[in-house]
């Protein structure tokens, strides 16, 4: 006799679920979703698997950390601190780093893992800068990845302030005299940040709920939505055969994409973990707890704030005193300069959009140099970046260098005035040069390195005619025309006045694609004069 069981447990818990979830449905017409392949999509898997291994040492790190400013006296194992007085949040990291077991190594992986997080949002952003994967419908999504860099910048900020150390210490009472150069309100910012005057004693409770639970909450919400606009946008991919603006070549999100990102996490962490092991970061014993009336010697912030601590390190000590009250323009003149060469960054895709007024959506992807101004404008950007982050750190260019430190804060204000300049057209002429290169290889083909020599006794090189894909590659992408001004008479002879918004839209199209900003990408037919033996 034969005996029907039906689905096993495991069947029928599935069945029940999607039933009621409609998991399976949803699945099945995901799972299958095509991502393309290369490896500069790879940076943004950089950035999501950080992240991961923030949140998975932060919350093994909150097990241990103290965070309280109340006054203990040290007894721990680091003998060189025994009997000194010190916060319960200095006390609490220095035990976390000699005695709780592997508490130095999780430590270290946090902030080398806060490093590469910003680092790698940084370098991510600016490859879809410089590809143009911002355009639409894409530029809500690249708002979102710019406040996660700006988040995790500030976030960063508040978790190397925790320690309560001699070096976080300074960097807290920098930004106590930044609040307090901000006219009118400067002092109850001040004051409702730190409970009251500085130190005080609620600094590190209150950056240690905004370092834990605000801003990573945030980001948190961010990083998912920024995901889910990924997944419903779908993936940009480079122009090549077969792919167009309504197709995505590459492989499924199950099994192949999801088994290679699944090893890429793996070395990611495995990385950032041998990174934490054999290179010391942020080591506060050898700093000491914080006393406001010392200041760390050689002290730095992390890289991604050294921007803003440039700014205010070579920004002369203007005051200006207006009624009664002293204005510090020395301070406030770069503090208001951070957000403004920030967010240039941030508006730019809105910018681009209004001057091309394109509606069309864009899923394949801009080669640089295809974009001269594009291009030379993001370069200007990061030399300003640059030139300021050598400002942040004056003292120790000077020191290593033997040079005057006079001299590098001069060469550092003409650096961020001349530099940007130097930088834009110097990168733009190299994208135009690589476009002239790229017509050549087209019209003539690749060079071979062979030499011939002619029945007249010339010698020439051998070209060799380029594959079909090759030649769609270095072809495939558009040249759009300037925008033309309307005629400023009408068919009766009256004259129309251009509004000053059309005109300036005019303008910059004729700057980013007239005569100077690209050169004519060859046609059709012009490749075929000379692969027909009629343009030699």
């Amino acid at each position: 006799m034969t005996w029907n069981q039906g689905p096993g447990r495991g069947r029928r818990a599935a069945d029940w679920a999607d039933g009621r979830l409609g998991i399976h449905s949803l699945a099945r017409a995901n799972l299958r979703k095509i991502f393309p392949d290369h490896w500069s999509f790879m940076l943004g898997e950089i950035c999501l698997y950080s992240f991961i291994v923030i949140i998975l040492t932060g919350v093994w790190l909150t097990m241990f950390f103290k965070p309280s400013m109340g006054e203990v006296v040290y007894n721990g194992s680091y003998v060189p601190l025994k009997g000194i007085g010190m916060s319960e949040a200095y006390a609490s990291t220095v035990d976390i780093s000699f005695e709780v077991r592997g508490g130095l190594l999780i430590r270290q992986i946090h902030h080398w893992a806060a490093l590469v997080f910003v680092a790698a949002m940084f370098v991510h952003m600016m490859r879809v800068f410089f590809t143009g994967a911002f355009r639409k419908p894409r530029e809500v999504n690249w708002v979102f990845g710019f406040l996660l860099l700006f988040l995790g910048m500030l976030d960063g900020f508040f978790g190397y302030s925790l320690p309560d150390d001699l070096l976080s210490g300074t960097g807290i009472r920098f930004i106590e005299g930044v609040l307090l150069a901000v006219p009118l309100v400067g002092t109850y910012i001040q004051m409702f940040l730190f409970g009251g005057e500085f130190p005080g004693h609620d600094i590190v409770p209150r950056f240690f709920t905004i370092h834990v639970l605000l801003i990573p909450g945030i980001m948190l919400g961010l990083l998912v939505a920024h995901l889910i606009l990924v997944f419903y946008h779908k993936h940009t991919q480079w122009a090549g055969p077969g792919k167009t603006e309504k197709n995505v070549v590459g492989m499924p999100l199950m099994p192949v994409y999801m088994a290679k990102a699944g090893g890429f996490f793996f070395l990611v962490f495995g990385i950032i973990a041998a990174i934490s092991a054999i290179a010391s970061i942020n080591p506060i014993w050898a700093y000491g707890p914080y006393r406001p009336d010392q200041v760390s010697t050689d002290a730095q912030p992390d890289w991604y704030m050294g921007f803003a601590e440039g700014l205010i390190r070579v920004m002369p000590g203007w005051e200006v005193g207006l009624w009664g009250h002293t204005l510090n323009l020395g301070v406030l003149i770069p503090f208001t300069m951070f957000p403004v060469v920030l967010g240039a960054i941030a508006v730019y895709p809105f910018v681009e959009g209004w001057v091309t007024n394109d509606p069309r959506e864009h899923h394949l992807l801009d080669r640089p140099r295809n974009a001269p101004v594009r291009t030379a404008l993001g370069a200007a950007w990061i030399s300003v970046y640059l030139v300021m982050l050598a400002g942040g750190g004056n003292d120790l260019i000077a020191t290593h260098l033997h040079l005057s430190l006079n001299a590098i804060t001069y060469a550092v204000r003409a650096g961020f005035f001349v530099l940007p300049v130097v930088t834009f057209v110097v990168t733009k002429r190299w994208c135009l040069g690589l476009q002239r290169r790229d017509r050549d290889k087209v019209l003539h083909g690749r060079e071979t390195g062979v030499i011939k020599r002619l029945p007249h006794g010339e010698f020439v090189e051998v070209h060799a005619r380029l594959p079909q894909k090759d030649l769609f590659r270095l072809t495939a992408h558009e040249q759009p025309r300037p925008i033309e001004l309307p005629a400023q008479t009408d068919e009766n002879g009256v004259t129309r006045k251009t509004g000053v918004l059309t005109r300036t839209r005019a303008r910059l199209s004729r700057g980013f694609y007239g005569e100077g900003g690209r050169i004519p990408k060859p046609t059709a037919d012009e490749h075929h004069e000379i692969t027909s033996g009629h343009g030699h």
